[in-house]
C-alpha cells in the first residue's frame, strides 16, 4: 500500500511536469505571432528550454544518486510554480527565452528525479509496465494541458493559463512531500561516468542521439505548422474563431494515442525484450513524420471540409493532420517504454538517476540544435523541410541501432535484449 501511494504521488508529479511543458508548446505559435521572432531567435524559443535542460542534467543526476531524491524533487516542483508565475510578465522575445530557460531547469529536476524514483520503486519484472503507466499519466496531462491552454487562452488570456499551472505544480510538490518516503539509497563516486560507458547504454544512445532530432523537430513544428499564418508556411489555424483550441486538438491526438498504448506496449517489452520495440517504433515514427507536409494535398484529394462547427474556417488538412499526429503517438508508444525500461534496468542498484541522466543528456545535442535548424529551414527553405529532416533523422537512428546489434549479435540481434 505504501509503495502504491508513493507511485501515485510520483505519477502526479509526471502529470504536473508534462502539463506545464505541453501548455507552453501549445501556446508557442501564439507567442510567435505576438512577439514575431525571426531566424535564430525563433529557434531559441525552443532551444532556450533545451539548453537549460542540458546544463542541468549532470548535476541533478549526481545529486539525485548522492542525496535524497524526494527533497530535490520537491524543490524542482516549487521552482516550476515560481516560473509559471513569471510567464504573464513576459513582454519581449528575449524575456520569453530567459523564462523558458528557467522552465527547462525546473522541468529537468522534476522530470529526471520523478522518473528515477518510479524506476527505482518498480519491480524488475514489471518495470516496462510501471514506466508505461507513468508515461500514460504524463500524456494525460499533455492532453489536458493542450486543450485547457487553448480554451483558457481563447477566453481569458495568459493569466488564467499560468495561474492553473502554478496551482498544479504546487499541489504536486505537496503530494510528494506528504506521500513519498525519503530516499535512503546513496551511491558513492560518480555513477554517471560508469553508466555512460555501459555497453547496452552506448548501443541505445546510437539511436537516441539521432532520434532526438526527429522528435524535437516534429513535436515542435506540428503545432507551428498548424498555427502560424499561411504566409509563413503554416496552415493558419490561429486565425480561426477558436484557433488556439484547434491547435490543441491536433496536439492532443498524439498524446491520447500514446497514453492509451503505453501501459500495454510497456508490458509487451517486459515479456519479449526491449530492442525490437525501439527499432519498430523509430521506423514507424519516421514514416509518419514524412507524410505531415502532405496533409493539405491529402485533405484536398479526399474532399474534406475546410470549415468546422465551433472552430470556424480551418482547412481541408485539419482531419489528416489530426490523424497523422495520432499515428505519431502510436509509433512513439512502441518505442518509449522499452527504451526507458532499458535505462532503468542498467541503472538499477548502481545509480538509476545517473542512468536516466545519461538518457537525458544524450537527447540534448539534438534537441538543442534541431530547433535552430528548424528555424533556419522554415525561414530559408520552407516548413516542409523541417519534417523531411525529422524523418531522415529517425531513419538514420534506426539504421545505426540495427547495425550495431547485428554486428555484435548477428542477424538475430534485435531479439537479444
Amino acid at each position: 500500500m505504501t509503495e502504491s501511494r508513493e507511485l501515485y504521488a510520483l505519477y502526479f508529479t509526471r502529470f504536473a511536469n508534462s502539463f506545464g511543458i505541453v501548455t507552453l508548446l501549445t501556446l508557442l505559435p501564439t507567442y510567435i505571432d505576438l512577439l514575431d521572432p525571426q531566424g535564430f531567435v525563433l529557434g531559441m524559443f525552443a532551444t532556450g528550454l533545451t539548453l537549460a535542460q542540458a546544463g542541468t542534467v549532470i548535476p541533478v543526476s549526481y545529486l539525485g544518486d548522492r542525496f535524497d531524491k524526494r527533497s530535490i524533487l520537491v524543490g524542482g516542483l516549487a521552482l516550476a510554480a515560481l516560473v509559471y508565475g513569471l510567464f504573464p510578465l513576459v513582454a519581449t522575445s528575449w524575456e520569453f527565452v530567459f523564462v523558458r530557460g528557467l522552465q527547462g531547469v525546473a522541468a529537468t529536476v522534476a522530470g529526471l528525479l520523478g522518473l528515477a524514483l518510479v524506476g527505482q520503486l518498480a519491480r524488475d519484472s514489471e518495470r516496462g509496465t510501471t514506466i508505461g503507466t507513468s508515461n500514460a499519466w504524463r500524456f494525460a496531462a499533455a492532453i489536458g494541458g493542450s486543450l485547457s491552454a487553448g480554451a483558457l487562452y481563447d477566453r481569458f488570456g495568459f493569466d488564467a493559463v499560468f495561474g492553473l499551472l502554478l496551482v498544479v505544480c504546487s499541489a504536486a510538490a505537496l503530494a510528494v512531500w506528504l506521500w513519498v518516503d525519503p530516499d535512503e539509497t546513496s551511491t558513492d563516486g560518480f555513477a554517471f561516468a560508469d553508466l555512460a560507458m555501459n555497453r547496452r547504454i552506448l548501443t541505445i544512445t546510437s539511436f537516441r542521439a539521432q532520434y532526438a532530432v526527429a522528435v524535437t523537430l516534429v513535436r515542435t513544428w506540428v503545432p507551428i505548422f498548424a498555427g502560424v499564418a499561411a504566409a509563413k508556411g503554416g496552415l493558419g489555424y490561429n486565425a480561426a474563431i477558436n484557433g488556439a483550441t484547434a491547435v490543441a486538438v491536433v496536439l492532443a491526438a498524439e498524446k491520447f494515442t500514446n497514453m492509451l498504448a503505453q501501459p500495454y506496449t510497456g508490458s509487451l517489452s517486459d515479456r519479449f525484450g526491449r530492442a525490437r520495440f525501439v527499432f519498430v517504433g523509430g521506423l514507424c515514427y519516421g514514416a509518419v513524420a514524412l507524410a505531415v507536409p502532405f496533409t493539405p494535398a491529402v485533405g484536398a484529394a479526399l474532399g474534406l471540409p475546410e470549415s468546422y462547427p465551433f472552430f470556424g474556417s480551418l482547412s481541408a488538412a485539419f482531419l489528416p493532420l489530426v490523424a497523422l499526429n495520432a499515428l505519431l503517438g502510436v509509433a512513439d508508444s512502441i518505442r518509449e517504454p522499452a527504451s526507458m525500461a532499458l535505462f532503468a534496468d542498467e541503472g538499477s542498484g548502481s545509480g538509476v538517476a545517473s542512468s536516466f541522466g545519461v538518457r537525458s543528456l544524450v537527447w540534448r545535442p539534438g534537441s538543442v540544435l534541431a530547433p535552430l535548424a528548424g528555424g533556419w529551414l522554415t525561414t530559408n527553405a520552407g516548413m516542409e523541410w523541417v519534417f523531411y529532416l525529422g524523418a531522415a533523422s529517425a531513419f538514420t537512428g534506426v539504421a545505426a541501432f540495427f547495425g550495431i546489434l547485428t554486428y555484435r549479435h548477428g542477424w538475430g540481434g534485435l531479439a537479444e535484449w
